[in-house]
């Protein structure tokens, strides 16, 4: 399931970016897409670019449903984990700390 759900996102990716890319920008550097006064084509400019932005709306719906899609898998597949659960059970038992004494004469810091 995880593996088909991944393929058609990685399809969706790829559309979206070509659909992104085919679309009249605003200086029209990247326009690839059918626009302005090219005349005898199938749609006219407005309606290319009509389709163009409907068709990247449908396609970044189906992009962000499949991203959570793929989430929800990941998330069902792990256990969930909690540094509560890797303590071990029987613990060594803690030994009492005596206080150091110093081994020679204690001089009086700064003198």
């Amino acid at each position: 399931m995880t593996t088909i759900l991944l393929i058609i996102h990685l399809v969706l990716a790829v559309s979206l970016v070509a659909l992104i890319l085919l679309q009249r920008s605003e200086g029209g550097a990247l326009g690839m897409g059918g626009g302005g006064s090219s005349g005898g084509g199938l749609m006219t400019g407005r309606a290319s670019a009509n389709f163009l932005t409907r068709t990247t709306a449908a396609v970044a719906a189906l992009f962000m449903v499949t991203s959570l899609g793929l989430a929800i898998l990941a998330n069902k597949s792990q256990r969930p984990r909690s540094l509560l659960d890797e303590i071990p059970v029987e613990a060594a038992p803690v030994m009492p700390v005596e206080p150091l004494e110093p081994e020679g004469p204690v001089v009086p810091f700064g003198e």
